[in-house]
C-alpha cells in the first residue's frame, strides 16, 4: 500500500446550488495565491466552467473529480496527479454537499469525495433570509454523516453588522466554528447564460477582474489562517498519483520460472514494476479544438494523447482558417457553438479542412458541440457536412449521468466497451443516431446515440478517458494505420 503525504487540503461545499461556492472557492484559491502559495484547483463533479476560472485564479490548470465518470478507485489519484508540487489544494463541491447521481445514493456527490479525499469540509451557507434557523441547518448537515468532516462554516450574503451577530450567534451553539462572513456583493457577481456561467474564454477582461474582486471579498471576510490550519488537518492518502504514461505502459511480463534442482540457473532478473512505454517513432499529430467555442475538455484527455504517441496541437475554428499542417487526427470537445454559430460558419475554408480530413478516414473524436459542428448544418446555418444531420436550439435542457456502452466498433472503442458519461445541452440534432450508432445507453433510458462513420465518432456524451484510457491508445493507433 502507497501511503501519500498529505497534501493540505480543504472541500468548499453548500446545502444546495446557488449558497456561493463558487464565489468562495474561487476566491480563496486567488488570495491564497497571492500569499504566494502554490494552489492545486479542483471541481467535483463534470462540470467544465468552473475549472476555468479556477485555473485564471491559480494559474494552474483546474480538474476535475468525478465519481461515477472515473469511479470512486481514482479520485484519489487523480487528485495527487493534479496536485504534484502544490503547498495546497481547494476542492469546489457540486450541488448540495449530499447531492450526487441521482438513485445512486452518495455516488459522485461532494461528501463522497470527501470522505474519499479525507478532507475537511467548509460548509457556505446563504443566510440572506435566515438567522437563528441557521444552527438547524448546520446542525443537519453536520451530523446527517458522521464520516463527513464539517470543519467549520463560511456565512454568504450577511445583511449588515446585527444580522451577522444573531448568526454568529446561532451556529456558535452547535459547535461549529464560523471561519468567515461574506457581505452581498455584485461586483462577484458572473454572468450565466442557458448552460451556466459563461466561460473564461468568452470573457476574459471581466474575469480576470472578477476574480480579484472574488479574492479581495475572500481575503477580507474570511480567516484565511485558520483556513490553511484547517487544510492541514487532512489525513494521508492509500494512493499514488495518476500518471498517464503509466497506465498506458504494458503490463509487465510474467516471472521466470523457478527452476528446479540442477536446472540451469536464469538469466539476469526481470525488472519490478510497470515500464514507462518509449515514444513510438513519428509521432502523430492530433489537433484538438479549443478557443471560445470549445471551452470543455479535460486536461487527462491531451495527457493520454501524449503519452499514447501522439503531438498534442491546438486549433481554434473560430480564428484558424486551416487544421495545423500534418494533421493525422482531431479531438472536437464541448462548448458553445450555438453561441458562435454564425462566426463558425462564415469559417468556410477551416469547415473544409475538417472535412476533409473526416472523409480522408482519419479518426475524428467529438462530443457534444463537437458533434454540432460535424453535422449539415445548426440553427439553419452551414456547418462541416461530415455528418448528414441537422442541429438546432431547444428549450428543453438535457442532463445528467449516463451508463452507456459503444454499439459499434470506433477509433475510440470496439464494440461491446462500457463506459459512464454525462449529457448537458438544450440542442437536438436530427437524427439522433446514425447507421452505425456510438452509444447505447443503459440508464437512464435505453436508447441508441450518436453516429460513427469512416474515423469519425460523434456523440452528445462527454465520457472521461481516464476511466479508460484504452481509448486515447487506440485514436493514436488508427492515426498511424487510417
Amino acid at each position: 500500500m502507497v501511503i501519500s503525504p498529505a497534501v493540505p487540503r480543504l472541500v468548499i461545499a453548500a446545502p444546495s446550488s446557488g449558497s456561493g461556492k463558487t464565489t468562495v472557492a474561487t476566491g480563496l484559491m486567488a488570495a491564497l495565491a497571492a500569499r504566494g502559495l502554490a494552489v492545486s484547483p479542483h471541481k467535483v463533479g463534470p462540470d467544465y466552467i468552473d475549472p476555468g476560472y479556477h485555473a485564471l485564479a491559480t494559474g494552474r490548470v483546474g480538474r476535475n473529480l468525478d465519481a461515477y465518470l472515473c469511479g470512486p478507485e481514482l479520485v484519489g489519484p487523480l487528485f495527487l496527479h493534479g496536485a504534484r508540487g502544490c503547498d495546497i489544494a481547494v476542492v469546489e463541491g457540486v450541488m448540495g454537499l449530499y447531492d450526487g447521481a441521482a438513485g445512486e445514493g452518495e455516488l459522485a456527490s461532494t461528501a463522497q469525495v470527501a470522505k474519499l479525499l479525507r478532507a475537511p469540509v467548509v460548509l457556505v451557507v446563504d443566510a440572506s433570509s435566515q438567522s437563528r434557523s441557521v444552527a438547524a441547518l448546520v446542525h443537519g448537515f453536520v451530523s446527517f454523516d458522521p464520516e463527513v468532516r464539517v470543519g467549520g462554516v463560511i456565512l454568504n450574503k450577511v445583511a449588515s453588522d446585527r444580522h451577522e451577530a444573531l448568526l454568529r450567534e446561532a451556529v456558535d451553539s452547535v459547535g461549529v466554528p464560523v471561519l468567515g462572513v461574506l457581505r452581498r456583493a455584485a461586483r462577484v457577481d458572473v454572468p450565466s447564460r442557458h448552460l451556466g456561467l459563461v466561460p473564461v474564454a468568452e470573457r476574459r477582461a471581466s474575469a480576470v477582474e472578477a476574480v480579484a474582486a472574488m479574492a479581495a471579498q475572500v481575503a477580507d471576510g474570511c480567516d484565511l489562517e485558520a483556513l490553511v490550519g484547517l487544510a492541514r488537518g487532512a489525513g494521508p492518502l492509500s494512493c499514488a498519483a495518476w500518471d498517464a504514461a503509466e497506465v498506458l505502459a504494458p503490463s509487465p511480463p510474467p516471472p521466470l520460472p523457478v527452476p528446479t534442482s540442477g536446472a540451469a540457473a536464469p538469466g539476469p532478473p526481470l525488472r519490478t514494476g510497470r515500464p514507462r512505454p518509449q515514444a513510438p517513432d513519428g509521432l502523430k499529430r492530433v489537433a484538438v479544438a479549443g478557443g471560445a467555442a470549445f471551452t470543455f475538455s479535460y486536461a487527462e484527455h491531451s495527457e493520454l494523447l501524449a503519452a499514447a504517441g501522439a503531438e498534442v496541437v491546438s486549433v481554434d475554428p473560430l480564428r484558424d482558417e486551416e487544421l495545423p499542417e500534418g494533421t493525422d487526427g482531431l479531438v472536437i470537445g464541448g462548448g458553445f457553438p450555438e453561441v458562435y454559430a454564425s462566426e463558425l460558419s462564415a469559417n468556410e475554408a477551416l469547415r473544409k479542412s475538417v472535412a476533409e480530413l473526416a472523409l480522408s478516414g482519419a479518426p475524428v473524436a467529438a462530443e457534444c458541440a463537437g458533434l454540432l459542428y460535424l453535422c449539415r448544418e445548426l440553427d439553419g446555418l452551414p456547418m462541416c457536412g461530415v455528418l448528414d444531420a441537422s442541429a438546432r436550439m431547444s428549450e428543453r435542457l438535457t442532463l445528467g449521468y449516463r451508463d452507456a456502452v459503444a454499439v459499434s466498433d470506433s477509433a475510440l472503442a470496439v464494440a461491446g466497451t462500457r463506459m459512464r458519461g454525462h449529457e448537458f445541452h438544450r440542442t437536438v440534432v436530427e437524427p439522433g443516431a446514425g447507421a452505425a450508432p456510438a452509444w447505447g445507453m443503459r440508464a437512464p433510458e435505453r436508447r441508441v446515440e450518436g453516429f460513427v462513420e469512416r474515423g469519425v465518432h460523434a456523440s452528445y456524451l462527454h465520457t472521461h478517458w481516464a476511466a479508460e484510457p484504452g481509448v486515447a491508445r487506440r485514436f493514436v493507433e488508427r492515426c498511424r494505420t487510417s
